[in-house]
């Protein structure tokens, strides 16, 4: 389109524009589906439904790539080490630090071999792999890449959540169409083509090795050629899903065994014909069974246990289109392209579209989504071929698949002010959970008086894994609080406050006990020993950061105001430890990262190549009771030209931007979110950048928590969309969000 004719299509639209008509939703989303032509070697296009995803290459399956298809029900144990047992496990003891004339237990240092092991283990498990079978004349298989293929087209329809891929091999027409089911872990497949007619075309299945010796694995999860160390097995023939109980649309079952641990593939749809390559290998052939139609359809479901039956695969499209149709068109959605003069505009959209998909398949299951860590860039920088890149969400495995109870804040906030409880509570039901094992961790591994300690990294059993910065962080422990609040907001009923009353009671009894009384000053410090959100600090000898005094007001004053919801009695100590609690450290009229911290911190790389979390205590935080608006304001200012935000990435720029927010610079909150070392890739998945690999999705979900800020406000905000500028530049319009709390 030329420059002319955009420029009447622009003015013309805002003739147009009725501000007060519903949002097209549709045709908003329906305007960012992604397109390729040939497969990224790094990120796959996904089906999937928050608990499991199936990621495809440019066939719609996994043919040339074998990406991952994860859940987050899919772990296994490797062998302990010799003379180990499950013992071991349970009287692991790590080092213990002195804190104010108390010995603490952690749980790192210890035995070395159950150190590895139980950091290691459980490790997420990648279910397999489902390609297209290319075979000859005479059923030989062929030996097909990419670039034997043309014409090749590929689109998610986001709308209704559906790949489908176009390509020629050999002149012959193929179309792949893919969806993941909702309500179980299967995908559907519908392959045409000439090729299916004359019994040229079919699809294999293969089941890799998966162990925890890497502690990243990507792009590709597991490995295929170590098949002595794993077994599978094939039931099948007429009538086998009737026989064994699992319905008459389940035609094979193959069991995938990993030490201890054993996976179900489910098969049917079409009838077809499933036959193992050979005995050395645990690759799968799949044909349909005649020849009359050039279509033929399957179903592959994965589970833990037999299932009574599986769905079919037009069973499995219908469901994929309608849920996500309510998806997109229930909870929160903002349009921040139509009307909107600034340029940026419609890449604003796009990122915002985009991960609200990405994020719906990767992040909205009953576990918190997996973690990918910023010590990538010691491997990139060594070049270690040990060190692959990794992926967060179920994309691919970093950390083993396991989870980091830190960043939930970032994967999931965004779901409570885009209002999809739905999702949210699926997850959130993690700290009910994991309630009691944190109580352990606080009161009979590390010795505390009283309360829940949360962790850091851990998996679905709620046990923490070592090390040091694993069991020293401490700004996890408010979290609970927040989405407990959040909770409230949108159901305001007794119900709630009682679903929480435990995880709030007994998250603010550890967060008071854990503040110390210093007879000196009169105050309740926060440690040593500690971790600040930066991680890069001497945790012995910090005390009192800035972001963690600020946070830890915040979260007692949320305790006491859910008690007195309750009409119960708050309990004394929390209020003693949050009216007293140390003041915030402050150097030159700027906060600093910790009482005592070298005073040219601001000049020392040690100290500005992290997370930026002072300019949190304005933005990300509301103004708490501790904070001096004009210090904070002074302090994001300071931050903005001193720190090093080449080294920022992730959801340091989303922070960036809700302090800008806040502070009454909705320019400079739009060009944070659109910062040039914040990027998105073709297909929207948030690039890692220089200090972690893509995709990383906390990226992803601080964009969309800071975008709902910036477009609906927070508590006491007096205009629309305080965080975007006014005038033509931008056009904000909403639907269905909540506001930021204060």
């Amino acid at each position: 389109m030329g420059v002319l004719s955009y420029s009447v299509t622009f003015i013309l639209s805002l003739l147009v524009l009725d501000v007060n008509a519903a949002i097209d939703r549709h045709s908003i989303v329906s305007r960012y589906n992604p397109k390729r032509n040939a497969s990224s070697p790094t990120t796959p296009l996904q089906v999937g439904n928050g608990n499991f995803a199936f990621g495809a290459d440019v066939t719609g399956l996994q043919t040339f790539l074998p990406f991952a298809i994860m859940s987050s029900w899919g772990w296994k144990n490797d062998t302990l080490p010799a003379q180990k047992s499950e013992v071991d496990i349970i009287e692991y003891h790590g080092t213990s630090y002195p804190s104010h004339g108390r010995e603490i237990q952690y749980m790192f240092n210890g035995e070395p071999t159950m150190n590895k092991w139980m950091i290691s283990n459980p490790n997420r498990v990648n279910l397999g792999q489902v390609g297209l079978l290319f075979v000859d004349a005479k059923g030989k298989a062929l030996n097909v890449t990419e670039q034997d293929l043309s014409d090749v087209r590929q689109e998610l329809d986001l709308w209704t959540g559906a790949i489908t891929s176009h390509f020629k091999f050999q002149g012959k027409p193929i179309a792949v169409q893919t969806h993941s089911a909702q309500s179980n872990d299967a995908i559907g497949v519908t392959v045409t083509s000439p090729l299916v007619q004359a019994g040229r075309l079919g699809v294999f299945l293969d089941f890799p090795w998966n162990d925890g010796s890497s502690k990243f694995s990507a792009p590709f999860v597991g490995k295929y050629n170590m098949t002595s160390n794993h077994t599978t097995s094939i039931k099948t023939g007429r009538g086998y899903g009737r026989d064994a109980g699992l319905g008459w649309n389940v035609q094979a079952e193959i069991t995938h065994t990993l030490v201890e641990n054993t996976f179900l593939t489910s098969i049917g749809g079409d009838e077809l014909s499933v036959s193992r390559v050979s005995p050395d290998v645990h690759r799968y052939n799949i044909l349909p069974a005649h020849r009359s139609h050039p279509t033929f359809s399957l179903t592959v479901s994965y589970s833990l246990r037999r299932p009574k039956s599986i769905p079919e695969p037009h069973s499995i499209a219908a469901e994929s289109k309608s849920v996500w149709k309510k998806y997109w068109t229930t909870g929160g959605f903002i349009d921040v392209f139509t009307g909107s003069a600034d340029k940026r505009a419609s890449e604003l959209q796009r990122r915002i579209i985009l991960s609200r998909y990405w994020l719906r398949v990767n992040e909205a299951g009953e576990s918190p989504p997996q973690e990918v860590s910023r010590l990538m860039i010691i491997c990139v920088l060594q070049l270690s071929d040990v060190c692959d890149l990794t992926k967060s969400g179920l994309v691919n495995n970093g950390w083993y698949g396991k989870f980091h109870m830190e960043m939930i804040f970032w994967h999931l906030a965004h779901w409570a002010l885009w209002n999809n409880w739905d999702l949210l509570d699926r997850t959130l039901g993690v700290y009910q959970r994991f309630l009691k094992t944190a109580i352990l961790r606080a009161q009979v591994q590390q010795g505390w008086k009283s309360g829940a300690r949360w962790s850091k990294m851990t998996d679905p059993t709620g046990r923490s894994a070592p090390g040091e910065i694993n069991e020293l962080l401490i700004w996890q422990q408010p979290h609970p609080l927040i989405f407990a609040q959040y909770d409230y907001r949108a159901h305001k009923n007794h119900a709630t406050l009682e679903k929480w009353k435990d995880v709030v009671n007994e998250t603010a009894n550890w967060m008071a006990d854990f503040a110390w009384f210093n007879s000196t000053s009169n105050k309740y410090d926060l440690g040593p020993t500690m971790y600040p959100v930066s991680e890069d600090t001497n945790p012995n000898v910090t005390r009192n950061a800035a972001f963690e005094l600020s946070y830890w007001r915040f979260g007692l004053d949320i305790a006491g105001e859910w008690f007195q919801k309750l009409g119960k009695k708050v309990p004394a100590q929390w209020n003693t430890v949050k009216e007293n609690l140390a003041p915030l450290p402050i150097q030159d009229g700027h906060y600093a990262i910790y009482e005592g911290v070298e005073t040219d911190f601001w000049n020392n790389t040690k100290y500005i190549n992290d997370h930026p979390a002072l300019v949190g205590l304005h933005g990300w935080l509301p103004l708490t009771a501790n904070v001096s608006l004009d210090i904070a304001k002074a302090t994001a200012d300071k931050a903005y030209t001193s720190w090093n935000i080449t080294n920022c990435w992730g959801w340091d720029f989303p922070m960036l931007a809700m302090s800008a927010a806040r502070n009454g610079e909705p320019e400079k909150a739009v060009d944070w979110l659109l910062h040039p070392l914040f990027e998105f890739d073709d297909i929207g998945m948030p690039v890692g950048g220089v200090r972690v690999p893509t995709p990383y999705f906390p990226g992803s979900g601080a964009l969309l928590y800071a975008v709902a800020m910036m477009a609906e406000g927070w508590d006491g905000s007096k205009k629309k969309a305080p965080g975007f500028p006014t005038g033509k530049a931008w056009n904000v319009r909403t639907e269905g969000f909540s506001v930021l709390l204060t």
